[in-house]
């Protein structure tokens, strides 16, 4: 006897210019996860078979132990006292996200795997609790929280302590291997760190029906940790006030029915995130200085999609 289930995720666009690491936009195009439960099989140590089918699955791990999706589930269900998935279960992923381009491949793997385990092992998870677990492996919310409820999404979270045996979602490759150590370490004693209840919040905020989301998908990857590096240790206070101003506006101005373009593209500019990051995406300088809402109908704004490299324009 056996059971199936679909999960669908989808790609994430965060800051959406001035709301660096709290704005996140989901977008129609989606990772896919079909998992099938047969409870005839006989069991095995993860009990989990899995299989990638797409483009954008050269080089992620089959190992259900390093696989970021499976790592989440397995994560998860150690939570709730269960070492491994239930019965045999053949999980198939189809990814349609590009990977280190700046549209949250990696959320959208931390989600379906918080799902995946939910589904799986019939845990009864509520939204906010699922929120819980995925902040505690992916530590920026704007990304998950769109990805997990849909829709244009403003979300802070609390500091917690993450130390322990908890999956990472993006790191260098010097910090995967010594957070790896740590986690070996942790896993020795087989304690599992539980999140805290309520770590991350999130509220749904209007959006035009009218606007429409166009992501520019450049043909080279950039890891988010480089794109951080990128970024200063402190800020001139004029250029945090210039962000709040604008992110104050974009939020209203993007549920208005009928978009204001010239509202919307000055609300966009931002001076904390891409600035900084110029130099890391060839053609950026000269789109921003090009475009606008006078000389391209339609146009509402331009900013980077996350980390980038991949630009989003609303129109």
């Amino acid at each position: 006897m056996g059971t199936s289930f679909v999960i669908n995720v989808p790609a994430t666009s965060a800051n959406i210019g001035p709301g660096f690491d709290v704005m996140g936009l989901s977008l129609s195009l989606y990772l896919t996860v079909q998992a099938q439960v047969d409870s005839n099989q006989p069991t095995s140590a993860t009990n989990i078979t899995l299989v990638y089918e797409g483009q954008n699955s050269s080089g992620l791990s089959l190992d259900p132990n390093s696989n970021l999706i499976t790592r989440t589930a397995l994560y998860v269900l150690g939570c709730s006292g269960v070492k491994s998935f239930p019965h045999p279960t053949t999980v198939r992923v189809n990814n349609r996200i590009p990977l280190g381009r700046g549209l949250g491949s990696s959320g959208a793997a931390v989600v379906a795997g918080v799902l995946l385990a939910n589904a799986v092992a019939s845990l009864n998870l509520t939204q906010q609790r699922m929120l819980d677990y995925c902040l505690m492996i992916e530590h920026h919310p704007d990304n998950v929280a769109a990805a997990l409820v849909g829709g244009f999404v403003a979300s802070y979270l609390i500091d917690v302590d993450r130390s322990g045996n908890i999956p990472e979602s993006e790191a260098d490759e010097a910090e995967v291997l010594r957070r790896e150590r740590e986690q070996k370490a942790a896993a020795a004693d087989e304690t599992v760190k539980l999140p805290p209840d309520n770590i991350g919040h999130f509220l749904r905020l209007e959006c035009s029906p009218k606007i429409k989301a166009i992501a520019i998908i450049p043909q080279f990857e950039l890891a988010t940790s480089k794109a951080r590096a990128a970024l200063p240790g402190s800020y001139k206070t004029q250029d945090v006030v210039f962000n709040l101003q604008r992110l104050a506006v974009l939020t209203t101005a993007l549920g208005r029915e009928t978009p204001d373009p010239w509202l919307i593209y000055r609300a966009m500019e931002d001076k904390v995130h891409q600035p900084y990051r110029m130099h890391l995406i060839p053609g950026l300088p000269e789109i921003l200085a090009t475009f606008n809402p006078d000389n391209t109908p339609g146009l509402l704004g331009i900013c980077l999609s996350g980390a980038g490299p991949t630009i989003l324009a609303l129109a």
